[in-house]
């Protein structure tokens, strides 16, 4: 699904373009930025506010100093893994590199956004429970079992290192019920810490809230 979000009309910069030509491109594809590429690897983003703050559009891509040259995730990575680089560096879009780290495409996140809306995970009223465990302790299959014995379901779930201990993996589970009073205590009563807990309830109106939804469920 990754490969296939690559929006095709949105070409690399090359080191030879220079700040006008960017910004052309950038005013024509309503972008805030885009990505640069040299023999095929990607280098970093130019920014529009880098070009507006250098104040010389004659000035060459390859000049500048780039930036989010991470903001980027191979072709075997989920698509989640691409919104969280693309959010976590302030960007409107990620970069999707091969197993070579060559060049393949960029994906906008508001085309991921609009494949995110469709899903039940993110359709679907219910809770998002993230759990903080230890990596020898891991078990999804566990956790679910102890979500189930409440009447409950997994709808989907999402796992991070945990920035803040690297032994650790932050679990967030989306689950088909919007009270989370008795499976959170469940959880706990088995030694599962509960570090955040999202509750929501109705349909989803609009893309304000789908991002919003997205976000917690990628909570980390």
């Amino acid at each position: 699904m990754t490969v296939e979000l690559i929006n095709e009309m949105i070409p690399p910069l090359k080191v030879t373009d220079d700040a006008a030509k960017a910004l052309v491109w950038m005013e024509e594809l309503r972008l805030h930025v885009l990505p640069v590429v040299t023999d095929r690897k990607f280098l970093g983003f130019l920014t529009e506010d880098m070009i507006i703050e250098d104040n010389d559009v004659y000035k060459k891509v390859g000049d500048f100093q780039l930036k989010g040259e991470k903001c980027f995730i191979q072709v075997h990575q989920h698509i989640y893994d691409g919104v969280k680089q693309a959010t976590d560096h302030h960007f409107d879009c990620v970069v999707v590199v091969d197993e070579n780290f060559d060049y393949k495409g960029v994906i906008i996140l508001s085309d991921a956004l609009s494949v995110f809306s469709q899903s039940a995970t993110i359709q679907s009223p219910g809770g998002v429970i993230v759990l903080a465990i230890n990596q020898i302790d891991y078990s999804l299959s566990e956790v679910a079992r102890l979500v189930e014995s409440n009447n409950a379901r997994v709808l989907g779930s999402s796992m991070n290192i945990d920035k803040n201990d690297p032994t650790k993996f932050r679990l967030t589970l989306k689950i088909n019920k919007v009270d989370l009073t008795h499976i959170i205590a469940t959880l706990e009563r088995f030694d599962y810490k509960v570090v955040a807990k999202y509750q929501e309830a109705g349909a989803i109106t609009n893309e304000k809230e789908r991002f919003d939804i997205l976000m917690r469920y990628l909570e980390t």
